[in-house]
C-alpha cells in the first residue's frame, strides 16, 4: 500500500491527483484495472467512457461537495490492484477532520520483481506533485474499501499484532477523520506540511536518526521522505525485536499521531489508540 493524506479542498490539488493515478497506469500492468464505482454506487466496467468520467470527477472544479474514484481489478473481489480517492473540502459539514486521501496498492509479487529500490522510486514519483502532509508505504492487509470479514477479526487482530510492520488500511475511513495527524512510522515514511515542522524538520529528524538502515531525503515544498530500511518488513514479533529506528520515530511522533474517539473504524478492533501507537508498546 501507498498513500497519501492531503489536507487541501480536492479542487485545488484535482490535476496533481489525476498526474499521480496516470504514474501509477503507467508502472503496473496493463489491463489491471478493469472497474469503477459509478455515480450511483454501483461497480461497472472500466471502458473509456469510465476513464473519462473518474477524470471528470478529479479534475473538474465545479460543485462543492465530496469527491470518489474507485478503481478495481475485480467487480466483487479485493484485486492486487486498485486506486481510492477520496476528495473532501477542509469545511465540510459531514467529515471531523478531512484530508483529500489517494492510496494504491499492489501485490507482493511486484516489489518482489521490481525490487525495493524501484518501488521507492516510484513512491516519491507518485507523491512528486502532491502537497501531502503525511504518508507512507508499506506491507499491508488490503482488502476492498477495509471492509474485512467479520468471520476473518480473529484472524486480521492476530496477524496486527504479530506483525506490527503491517497496515490495515482504511482510506476512506481515515479521509473524514485525520486531518493533519500522523498514523506512525513506516517503511516510507512522507512528511510535509504541518508535520514536518511540528517534528522539528528534517536536521532534527536526522540527529534523531542515526541508524545506518535510516535515510531521509529533503524533498521541494518543505516536504520530506524518511526511508526507515533497505527493504520493507512486516516484523515478526515473533523471531525479532522491533527495529530500534521505528520505536525512536514513533516516539518523536506521538504528540501528533492521531487519536480515535469514535466508533466503527475496523482496524484493531480492541482499541485503535492501541494499534496507532504499536511501536510505543514495551
Amino acid at each position: 500500500m501507498i498513500a497519501f493524506f492531503i489536507h487541501r479542498d480536492h479542487s485545488e490539488v484535482g490535476p496533481a491527483i489525476w498526474r499521480s493515478i496516470q504514474t501509477y497506469l503507467r508502472a503496473i500492468p496493463p489491463g489491471s484495472l478493469n472497474w469503477y464505482t459509478s455515480a450511483d454506487g454501483d461497480m461497472v466496467p472500466l471502458d473509456d467512457e469510465g476513464w473519462e468520467h473518474n477524470r471528470h470527477v478529479v479534475i473538474e472544479r465545479i460543485g462543492g461537495g465530496s469527491r470518489t474514484v474507485e478503481l478495481r481489478e475485480s467487480p466483487s473481489e479485493t484485486g492486487s490492484y486498485q486506486v481510492e480517492y477520496y476528495g473532501r473540502r477542509l469545511d465540510s459539514p459531514i467529515h471531523d477532520a478531512p484530508a483529500t486521501t489517494l492510496s494504491f496498492t499492489f501485490p507482493t509479487e511486484y516489489l518482489l520483481e521490481h525490487g525495493a529500490v524501484q518501488l521507492r522510486a516510484l513512491a516519491l514519483e507518485l507523491a512528486r506533485e502532491l502537497p501531502f502532509n503525511f504518508g507512507y508505504a508499506s506491507f499491508a492487509l488490503v482488502s476492498t474499501q477495509g471492509s474485512w470479514a467479520a468471520g476473518a477479526w480473529d484472524i486480521t487482530e492476530a496477524l496486527l499484532a504479530r506483525y506490527p510492520g503491517l497496515d490495515a488500511p482504511h482510506a476512506t475511513r481515515f479521509s473524514s477523520i485525520l486531518g493533519t495527524r500522523a498514523l506512525g512510522p513506516y517503511w516510507l515514511t512522507f512528511l510535509g506540511q504541518p508535520l514536518l515542522g511540528q517534528l522539528g524538520g528534517i536536521d532534527v529528524l536526522r540527529n534523531a536518526l542515526p541508524f545506518p538502515e535510516v535515510s531521509l531525503l529533503p524533498l521541494d515544498g518543505e516536504r520530506a521522505l524518511v526511508t526507515l530500511d533497505d527493504w520493507p518488513d512486516p516484523i515478526d514479533t515473533q523471531t525479532k525485536a522491533i527495529p530500534p529506528q521505528y520505536r525512536m520515530l514513533a516516539r518523536l511522533m506521538e504528540p501528533f499521531l492521531f487519536q480515535y474517539e469514535g466508533e466503527g473504524l475496523p482496524l484493531y478492533k480492541q482499541d485503535t489508540n492501541q494499534w496507532v501507537r504499536r511501536f510505543l508498546q514495551p
